[in-house]
């Protein structure tokens, strides 16, 4: 019986093909939210589609559904994290004793964020149809007014005005920085530290100058 001629290149010896490295859970799952920020950025909620995401991401539109529950679950979780984002980044910049030190610190905290975050600002300020179930910028706006209150409430208190009227100051000083931020997103001009230069001044010499009990001046008086 002959002998069976044995081939040096067996099944075993081929080189193999180099598979795909098979993403874990947590893996896709930033995958998603990485891919969905940054189209939400740039075209919004409605402009973003389920398919657009799953193409990018290479899976089919299950896996989306399968992580979020859809494109609402995952622009609310990417929602949820900038809010956080920026809401730790302000009220963890607040650590100095001046309150005027304190007032650049906090338009500083926001303008990094703008800065280093642009996507997640963009998304922050734009309207959204699901605004209800993962918050609005004007609620993240009131949260970090909320921070800046109690340092208003001693300074109004130590300066013989009304502290109860420290959360209306607050949410207008806020808010100023806010908007002024919403401008400086796409203008960048002037550089970053001129323009919280600015806001402190506009901001501290309006305190300066508080009068404890304002009067209007026009005829309207209700």
């Amino acid at each position: 019986m002959g002998g069976v001629a044995i081939d040096g290149n067996s099944s075993s010896d081929k080189p193999r093909r180099g598979r795909r490295v098979r993403m874990t859970g947590a893996e896709r799952r930033q995958q998603l939210l990485d891919i969905g920020r940054t189209l939400f950025a740039e075209k919004g909620f409605e402009g973003t589609s389920v398919e657009e995401i799953a193409a990018k991401a290479g899976v089919s539109k299950p896996v989306v559904y399968e992580h979020f529950g859809g494109k609402e679950g995952l622009y609310a979780v990417v929602v949820d994290r900038e809010m956080r984002q920026l809401l730790d980044g302000v009220t963890g910049a607040l650590t100095a004793g001046h309150p005027r030190e304190l007032l650049e610190q906090a338009a500083f905290a926001l303008l990094d964020y703008i800065e280093s975050y642009t996507d997640g600002f963009r998304i922050l300020v734009r309207d959204s149809p699901v605004a209800q179930s993962t918050g609005t910028f004007a609620s993240l706006i009131s949260d970090i007014a909320t921070q800046v209150e109690d340092i208003l409430g001693l300074e109004f208190k130590a300066r013989g005005f009304d502290p109860k009227l420290a959360p209306l100051y607050a949410q207008a000083l806020v808010g100023m920085v806010a908007l002024t931020g919403q401008w400086w997103l796409d203008v960048r001009k002037p550089k970053k530290a001129e323009v919280a230069a600015h806001l402190v001044n506009l901001a501290w010499h309006g305190l300066d100058g508080l009068e404890s009990k304002p009067q209007l001046v026009g005829r309207r008086k209700s």
